[in-house]
């Protein structure tokens, strides 16, 4: 399971900003769409941190 939570975050990443674009598409309001871009950005940051290597002690 280890290795399929940074592959995880980083696809919910990719739905996150797929949805933070179709609700600026759609006239969303600007607090929305910043809060999901916000939850996109933390997403991969987290799944990008997870691949990088660290003392596993």
């Amino acid at each position: 399971m280890g290795a399929a939570i940074p592959i995880l975050l980083l696809a919910l990443a990719g739905i996150l900003v797929g949805g933070a674009w179709s609700m600026y598409r759609q006239g969303a309001g600007r607090g929305a769409v910043a809060l999901v871009a916000v939850l996109a950005l933390l997403a991969a940051a987290g799944g990008v941190l997870w691949l990088l290597p660290g003392d596993s002690s």
